[in-house]
């Protein structure tokens, strides 16, 4: 919690406007210039509310998605459900313009549509949940094929196509947050509901099933609020990846396999690793900011070629 509270007010009093740090604080204590005001609450402010949504929204969800399909290499990015819902935001935005309520209804749909294909291509296939990643990997690359071309033919739909495509939270407003915000609490939730039977998939579908768990139906509500969660985060912020992978790694690494007690640290660690990526991205090459999942690229990739390495060993988080 110290963590990320530090990484809130460096968020906070830390950017590449031309305001000093001197000048936020004493906006956050109700005085200062004008412009110093107006950049805090009409810029910064939102953008750290959208990297505490996004963070813990892409984080339970990989951690979710992990759990419910027995593979750590499964995230909303690496299995296409980022890319689904971006694609369904740019339809929502050829339909309705500037409002936020489709873009989340469609963002979900199209995340839900990229599990389904996932899922049913790899039943249909034979493919072992093991390598589910493959198959992800290749739905991920048609759905951003799609958002490529739309962008291209309508690069008026997004206002800034970089920032949306790899991931930004400069965009974001309160109201887009206040809008997604129920959301995410009712994928949460539907989480934590659904807890105590994911604690028990681990042990294998023979055994979950012998202890009186469905679970086929348990996997499939899992899924659903998996793909809640990275609905809101693409709603809110684009195609922002690795998230879902690292954290719920990492977290697994250091609490175990208690699904309650990972996703709440996950509620911590994934936003801290979006502010960080996010501050990173607005200082390292002032004046210039780069998109804050070019940075998370450069930290996920490594990262996947280890846990690959890893998985060639027989580790398990």
């Amino acid at each position: 919690m110290a963590c990320l509270a530090a990484l809130v007010v460096a968020s906070l009093l830390v950017g590449n406007a031309a305001v000093g740090a001197g000048d936020m604080v004493a906006a956050l204590t109700g005085g200062g210039a004008p412009a110093a005001r107006l950049v805090l609450w009409q810029v910064r402010m939102p953008r750290v509310a959208a990297a505490l949504v996004c963070g813990s929204a892409l984080a339970v969800s990989g951690l979710t998605l992990q759990v419910a399909l027995g593979n750590d290499l499964a995230s909303p990015g690496l299995m296409g459900v980022n890319s689904g819902a971006g694609l369904a935001v740019l339809l929502a935005a050829l339909v309705a313009p500037g409002m936020a309520a489709p873009r989340l209804g469609l963002a979900f749909a199209g995340a839900m549509l990229a599990a389904a294909l996932v899922w049913g291509i790899s039943r249909a296939t034979g493919t072992a949940r093991s390598t589910l990643v493959l198959v992800g990997v290749a739905v991920s690359s048609l759905f951003s094929a799609g958002i490529d071309a739309i962008v291209t033919v309508r690069p008026d739909l997004v206002v800034d196509r970089v920032s949306f495509t790899l991931g930004g939270l400069q965009n974001v407003t309160t109201a887009q947050v206040m809008a997604a915000l129920p959301v995410l609490l009712a994928a949460l939730a539907a989480v934590a509901a659904l807890s105590g039977g994911l604690e028990l998939l681990p042990l294998g579908d023979e055994t979950a099933a012998g202890l009186g768990l469905d679970v086929a139906r348990w996997r499939m509500l899992a899924v659903v609020a998996s793909a809640a969660l990275a609905a809101v985060a693409v709603s809110l912020c684009g195609v922002i990846g690795f998230v879902g992978l690292i954290v719920p790694n990492a977290v697994r690494r250091m609490a175990g396999s208690g699904v309650r007690r990972c996703a709440a640290l996950c509620l911590v660690w994934g936003p801290c690793l979006l502010l960080a990526a996010d501050l990173a991205a607005r200082v390292l090459f002032f004046p210039y900011e780069l998109p804050v999942g070019l940075v998370l690229s450069f930290v996920g990739a490594p990262f996947f070629v280890w846990l690959l390495a890893r998985r060639r060993r027989g580790w398990r988080p």
